[in-house]
């Protein structure tokens, strides 16, 4: 029999809940991991093939990513089964259904992920009036549409490059994923000099040694079109974002893209992580054992959590910005600080400031 607590540890999970609706024919599940620190903030993601474990890991990675940030929020984390590019009027009904089925777990608030955007926020927030990442129109903080976690990612790879003795300005970038993080992250890292080389997405991946326009590929993208329709450089298939040599590597897509089998092609010399999870604890460990730094998920990634609880809190887009650039970078810098310090693996190390400030929220709860 499969062990249903197999994932409980010190921090939760609080409560794994799955839904099934049958007339709308809804399948999903919800992790309410960690609360310590106040209500769960945490995406809803929509794929076909999410499983429970993944939502578990997603949703941890959020306490810890919640925690580092020092934010008066919990982690969580929900998936819709279900296809994301079906027609907008099914969509709108499945969101629907979804935020009437958890109406009741008030100790979480749903936010954009993978699959979902601001308006599929506003359809959860008209049923049950919570909800983060809001279109502006309805006093919201579009935190896809200004980029904030790309933002995010960008003033980490400025605190990080210098722990590799890396100047940003003409650093080579590849990124594995040009969706919303991806082109964001590409968007702020060349307007501080550095260059993006490759960009890889589901159909393939662009390599240009001498630089990819990235306004162009932007546009390219927006308009629907894959980066292997960009007219210069060469069109790799998708896994050979991997072999890319360059100065800074950003996976922003699905976990698990690095593991075991395939961490020995990369060569960089830093991982910065903008999607959650996208590295197995095996391929860390032996990137570190390469002198390979990792930041971890929810050190680079937090700007587009830490916009969420800025909109939940009345901020506005500006103090959002500043809140993510001052966390970021003193989060940045106190991991590698002690990796440097002490040996330490740079997860392990961003574990432990996580836990450290989820034990002071439990002493004044």
């Amino acid at each position: 029999m499969d062990n249903i607590f197999r994932f409980a540890d010190e921090l939760g999970p609080a409560k794994i809940i799955h839904i099934y609706e049958r007339k709308a024919d809804l399948k999903a599940i919800v992790v309410v991991d960690n609360i310590d620190c106040g209500p769960a903030i945490g995406g809803v993601r929509m794929a076909t093939d999410v499983t429970t474990e993944e939502v578990f890991r997603l949703a941890r990675a959020m306490t810890l990513k919640n925690a580092a940030a020092d934010l008066p929020h919990g982690g969580g984390k929900s998936a819709i089964l279900a296809d994301p590019k079906q027609p907008l009027a099914d969509k709108e009904r499945l969101l629907r259904t979804f935020a009437c089925a958890i109406r009741d777990v008030t100790e979480y608030i749903p936010g954009p992920d993978m699959g979902t955007d601001e308006q599929c926020m506003a359809w959860i927030k008209q049923e049950i009036g919570r909800a983060v990442g809001l279109p502006k129109a309805i006093g919201g903080i579009p935190l896809d549409e200004i980029g904030a976690t790309g933002f995010g990612i960008s003033i980490c790879a400025e605190i990080a490059s210098k722990f590799c003795h890396l100047n940003l300005e003409g650093a080579r970038i590849v990124i594995q994923g040009f969706g919303s993080v991806g082109k964001n992250a590409a968007r702020f890292l060349t307007a501080k000099g550095a260059l993006l080389i490759g960009a890889a997405d589901s159909q393939g991946t662009l390599f240009n040694p001498l630089g990819i326009d990235v306004k162009q590929l932007i546009k390219l993208k927006n308009s629907g079109k894959s980066v292997i329709n960009y007219p210069q450089g060469d069109k790799l298939d998708r896994d050979a974002v991997i072999d890319i040599e360059c100065d800074i590597w950003i996976p922003a897509a699905r976990p698990d893209v690095i593991h075991a089998d395939n961490v020995d092609r990369l060569k960089t010399q830093l991982v910065i992580s903008g999607a959650n999870i996208p590295f197995t604890e095996a391929a860390e460990k032996i990137c570190h054992e390469r002198s390979i730094i990792v930041v971890p998920d929810f050190i680079a990634n937090a700007g587009g959590v830490i916009c969420a609880a800025v909109e939940y809190d009345g901020g506005n887009q500006t103090t959002a910005f500043e809140t993510i650039a001052k966390k970021i970078r003193q989060n940045t810098t106190l991991v590698l600080e002690q990796v440097a310090k002490t040996g330490k693996l740079p997860r392990q190390a961003a574990v432990e400031l996580a836990q450290r400030r989820i034990c002071l929220a439990r002493q004044d709860i």
